[in-house]
């Protein structure tokens, strides 16, 4: 294994940690730990998508990337350490496609010496969640290397990345659904005297393996309605099952949103005016919570006086408790923290790149700060004050993050509670509101046929 991909799968793991609130893995069992290895994957992050799953598949991963990006500054950094290979398209300015030879070369020895390639064969990163058509690259990848490698056949994995506010530090979270091999065996021997119908026909294969892995619906609205409606569902069924209706794994809950907008587009057209009063009622409920500061699962709850003097003596302990250390991881990273967001505000141009300026903002503009800091720190305490800074930088950052996320909870349970004292009523109506969406939803549901239902629901299959 290169030094460089072992000092970047430490760099992409680190980064990923940090900024996402959790990245949820299924189907490592079907990544093989050894053997030629080609992964596919949908692109909508930009370079997120790279950095999440060299952090988290269990195999040292050779992206390609589109040449122009290597000559960045940062990022040709990030992609030498990676071991990254350049693709030459004919749209980027500066690219001559016939070099693509050395990259086919590359790739063939790679493979034969057991290697695992990276390839997004949308061939573009964009923020919709839909599946773009693929480029044949990876398609020609795969059976013209065939006969270069000279041994085993490389596994054609194809991987989905789902994600939740993926352009939002700490609150965004992602799903990688790793899916079965795509059969191979025929193409390649198609291949040899029909290449480009081989070559189709395998593209098509990959695209229809993806889909079954992804959440795949016509803009980003309609997917932020179907995650609200899925939030509201699991509410009520938390408050049926006596808890707090959050134990749905992401892996469940991603499962039960794609088999809702497949519903969706199969309903759409066959009783459009039923599927657009649903829609209107959802955007409007959870337009009214989010005016009122509240999340479908608070409205499930039970506020008895004794549980909430416990609630507030508790969580008023810990808050306080915690005060100075939180206090010192804020002040450490404030100013950082503030420069990150404040570049990054203009270089973001669409949501897919949104994380990516984020995090290479930051991993750029927090060591240059933390090294001022120490500065200061050295010049006005001398050696010890260096060294408590220094041992407590990342201690107390990674504190005042999770204080930061507590004192949030409180908050918004807090202004629920005193929501629910000033209309004693408001509780009642939201919660009969919550139940006749789910009623409806049901229905729905039963009109589905068996395909839709259960086709493309990936594991854990789709929750009631």
């Amino acid at each position: 294994m290169r030094i460089g991909s072992v000092v970047m799968r430490a760099i992409a793991r680190g980064l990923v940690r940090l900024f996402y609130h959790r990245v949820d893995v299924v189907g490592l069992e079907r990544v093989p730990r050894s053997g030629p290895l080609v992964i596919v994957a949908n692109h909508q992050n930009a370079l997120i998508d790279p950095l999440i799953l060299i952090a988290t598949l269990p195999r040292t991963l050779r992206p390609l990337a589109k040449a122009p990006l290597f000559r960045m500054p940062i990022l040709s950094l990030f992609l030498r350490l990676a071991g990254a290979l350049p693709v030459h398209r004919r749209a980027d300015p500066g690219s001559d496609p016939a070099q693509n030879v050395v990259m086919f070369r590359a790739v063939a020895a790679s493979l034969r010496d057991g290697g695992a390639i990276l390839i997004f064969p949308e061939g573009v990163s964009q923020p919709e969640p839909v599946l773009m058509p693929l480029r044949t690259g990876v398609a020609r990848i795969v059976l013209e290397t065939e006969g270069q490698s000279g041994g085993p056949p490389a596994t054609l994995l194809p991987v989905g990345l789902t994600f939740h506010e993926p352009g939002t530090f700490r609150t965004g979270w992602a799903l990688v659904l790793v899916g079965a091999p795509v059969p191979v065996g025929d193409c390649r021997t198609l291949a040899a005297t029909e290449p480009e119908r081989a070559v189709r026909e395998l593209t098509a294969r990959v695209a229809e393996a993806l889909r079954t892995l992804i959440v795949e619906v016509e803009d980003r609205e309609t997917l932020r309605l179907t995650a609200g409606l899925e939030a509201i569902r699991r509410a009520e069924a938390g408050d049926a099952n006596g808890d707090a209706g959050t134990g749905a794994s992401t892996a469940e809950q991603v499962a039960w949103i794609r088999v809702a907008t497949r519903a969706y587009r199969w309903l759409g057209p066959r009783d459009p005016a039923r599927v657009a009063r649903l829609r209107a009622e959802v955007e409007r409920y959870l337009a009214d919570l989010e005016g009122l500061g509240l999340s479908p699962q608070v409205v499930g709850r039970a506020y008895p006086p004794g549980v909430a003097r416990r609630y507030a003596l508790r969580e008023g302990l810990a808050f306080l408790g915690g005060l100075p250390l939180a206090a010192w991881g804020v002040a450490s990273h404030a100013i950082p923290y503030w420069l990150t967001a404040l570049v990054a505000r203009p270089l973001a141009t669409s949501a897919d790149v949104t994380a990516t300026v984020k995090v290479i903002a930051g991993a750029v503009l927090y060591p240059v700060c933390w090294a001022v800091e120490a500065w200061v720190s050295w010049r006005i305490l001398g050696g010890w004050g260096l060294t408590a800074f220094l041992v407590g930088l990342i201690p107390s950052g990674l504190f005042a993050l999770g204080w930061q996320a507590r004192l949030a909870r409180v908050r918004r349970d807090a202004w629920a509670f005193l929501r629910f004292l000033w209309d004693r009523d408001l509780l009642a109506r939201l919660a009969a509101r919550r139940h006749a969406l789910v009623d409806e939803t049901e229905a729905l549901a039963r009109l589905l046929p068996a395909e839709v239902r259960t086709g493309g629901a990936g594991p854990g299959g789709p929750a009631r």
